[in-house]
């Protein structure tokens, strides 16, 4: 990754407020059924498909002191509930369903010129149900700063598309036994503007959007900073480097809560 070294204060204007939009498409899959056998599941969706927030929600979004491109900071947690509850009321940033790195909120500056700038970020929260937990694989999203105005120019936080993008579990049994599943939700997001307004953007200075979300993967998981290769790969390496190979098998992926 490119190191830069000019730093830039980034601001919005407290008195404008800023309409967003929420969606939760229909469960397609999950593979025990869960989606049609249990109420909660086969009713998921959007607690409100539009609300006005002050600025201030999103000003949590942002860095408290200048930052350079590629740097990342920490999102205020209750900002981050405000929006989550949109989607659904009941939303918590400390994962019942995840792993000891499952924790956590970051935000990295992507891209800047004397407009705008870019913002990416990755949330990992979940929905508390009346008889279990929703987890996304994770929040993703971008909030575009209009420089000038100070104003919220777009923004979106969405659970990525993938062949599986959530994990539940279910009390099933009536006591506190969970039972697990994992499927996929084609929508679950929330947004302001377009990024449309960024098309054909020259910056002063940026990072490319796959280095700016391996930098913010690396905020969560360590084995991200594993220069993973193929096994066909490693076969070829190996003798040439003089090393052993240790080789790993996953039933699931490693940089989101999926699974």
């Amino acid at each position: 990754m490119n190191t830069f070294n000019n730093k830039i204060a980034l601001n919005l204007d407290g008195n404008a407020a800023v309409s967003i939009k929420g969606f939760i498409a229909p469960i397609e899959y999950t593979q025990r059924n869960y989606h049609v056998d249990w109420d909660e599941l086969a009713n998921f969706r959007v607690a409100e498909p539009e609300k006005q927030y002050p600025t201030s929600v999103f000003q949590a979004f942002l860095p408290s002191e200048p930052v350079a491109v590629g740097e990342c900071w920490q999102i205020e947690e209750e900002a981050a509930l405000t929006l989550l509850r949109q989607l659904n009321p009941r939303p918590q940033l400390e994962l019942e369903v995840g792993g000891a790195d499952s924790f956590g909120l970051w935000a990295c500056l992507r891209a800047y010129n004397d407009a705008f700038a870019e913002i990416l970020f990755r949330i990992h929260a979940e929905f508390v149900l009346e008889k279990g937990y929703f987890a996304p694989s994770q929040f993703a999203g971008y909030m575009v700063i209009d420089r000038g105005e100070k104003k919220v120019a777009a923004f979106k936080m969405h659970v990525p598309d993938a062949t599986l993008n959530f994990d539940v579990r279910w009390r099933i049994f009536g006591d506190e036994r969970l039972a697990a599943d994992i499927g996929f939700c084609p929508q679950m997001e929330l947004w302001a503007g377009t990024q449309d307004v960024l098309q054909d953007a020259k910056f002063a200075e940026a990072i490319t959007e796959a280095e700016a979300l391996h930098a913010l993967m690396l905020r969560f998981y360590k084995s991200a900073q594993i220069n993973w290769v193929s096994l066909e790969e490693a076969l070829e390496l190996a003798p040439a480097l003089q090393k052993p190979i240790h080789a790993i098998s996953s039933g699931g992926p490693l940089a989101d809560e999926s699974c």
